[in-house]
């Protein structure tokens, strides 16, 4: 008889790399791209009512907040290949039920979809803790920038005339990217990530890791970049289209200037390299001070909306820096027994944002004009500018590098 030897490649996994988890992040992105400015519009045209609209966005935000916090209890007892496996189902399911336009099933695809992308953010950010060297993490984030531009520059624009073809056009699309997105993570073959014992056992109230987050001030600080730097770019979205129409402005230069600014992602790599010359810190500063003086230059040119529009713009140019820089003080200050829990915690600043800006922009509209939230805003990446002076200097040098002298 012949014995058939089983290639190695089927034998052993291969170990991923920073290029693999950067298409599977491409990919991620192309399925949510085509519906970033699809599910508004679908969400209006269901209730007619942009109060109702609102409500279903809070409550879907809350339902997100708390499947952040469980996800690290169902990864517990549920491999973590399969927790991923599920948000990408979650997206396909997403997609089908909003497809159909039923006055239910479109609010029940946006819960779907949104629960579904944050079990894929915690799964992603584990894996890629698990396999990516701490002193790569910042060419990760670049590249996985990269790799997700194309679909956040014409995704946007796609799926607005997708749907007016055809309306289910823009969630058919989004499902063949989300089952691309199954096929390829199980061809990479992450399994559950790697095995690390914890000191202790784990305990079964799944909000316990909260008071481990709240004493370490690295992961606070790391998580308080995102929530506000995520901030800048909800009012960025929201409230710049409804300026530039106050104005008198084209309807369509909302989605113009988004699909603009998200094709700052593809000159990531030389911000990388920018970021390397210098350090973390001075890179979460520069996106901080640069995207807050922007925002508050563009109040004072309010009443050229033109001028202040292009400053907005300027401001996104550095909240992409921010997107390469910001989230790495947090990824590299987690322990390794703690990756799962932290990653859970640090996927919630999306949904804190959400209801954070909205909530603050109408107290600010109470008492001023729409300006008035980009002069918030500005405030908001300032005090997060502040709070990175208390980073590290050498954080993400290399080791061999000599430390740089903090600032007075």
């Amino acid at each position: 008889m012949f014995q058939r030897r089983i290639p190695d490649w089927l034998r052993h996994a291969p170990t991923p790399s920073i290029r693999g988890f950067a298409v599977l992040a491409g990919v991620e992105s192309a399925a949510r791209g085509v519906l970033m400015s699809v599910f508004p519009i679908v969400m209006y045209r269901t209730f007619g009512s942009a109060e109702t609209v609102s409500e279903v966005y809070f409550l879907v935000g809350i339902l997100s907040f708390i499947t952040a916090l469980l996800t690290p209890w169902l990864s517990r007892y549920v491999p973590r290949r399969w927790l991923f496996t599920t948000g990408a189902v979650g997206l396909i399911l997403g997609s089908t039920c909003a497809a159909t336009g039923h006055f239910w099933l479109v609010p029940a695809g946006l819960a779907a979809n949104t629960v579904a992308t944050v079990i894929i953010a915690v799964c992603f950010n584990s894996y890629v803790m698990d396999y990516i060297a701490r002193s790569s993490l910042g060419e990760s984030e670049t590249l996985r920038l990269f790799y997700s531009g194309a679909a956040w520059t014409i995704g946007p624009y796609l799926g607005i005339w997708l749907l007016e073809q055809w309306a289910p056009a823009p969630f058919v699309v989004s499902g063949l990217a989300a089952l691309t997105l199954l096929i390829v993570f199980w061809v990479m073959r992450l399994g559950n990530g790697k095995v690390i014992r914890k000191a202790l056992a784990p305990t079964p109230n799944p909000l316990a890791f909260l008071p481990r987050f709240l004493a370490q001030p690295r992961l606070i600080s790391g998580w308080s970049f995102a929530v506000l730097r995520s901030c800048g770019w909800w009012v960025y979205v929201v409230y710049l289209p409804i300026y530039a129409v106050e104005n008198g402005l084209s309807e369509q230069l909302g989605g113009m200037v988004l699909s603009i600014s998200n094709g700052f992602l593809f000159i990531t790599p030389f911000m990388l390299r920018w970021m390397r010359k210098t350090n973390v810190r001075h890179a979460v500063q520069v996106g901080f001070y640069g995207s807050g003086a922007a925002f508050l230059t563009a109040v004072a040119f309010a009443s050229m909306p033109e001028a202040a529009i292009a400053f907005l713009m300027l401001g996104a140019f550095f909240l992409v820096i921010l997107d390469m820089s910001g989230g790495l003080p947090f990824l590299m200050a987690v322990k390794p027994s703690e990756r799962t829990e932290m990653s859970a915690i640090f996927a919630t600043y999306r949904d804190v944002s959400g209801v954070v800006t909205p909530g603050i922009a109408r107290l600010v509209l109470i008492v001023a004009p729409l300006p008035g939230v980009f002069a918030a805003t500005a405030v908001g990446l300032a005090i997060g500018a502040l709070i990175a002076t208390r980073l590290h200097p050498r954080l993400g040098a290399l080791r061999h590098e000599p430390a740089k002298a903090p600032t007075a």
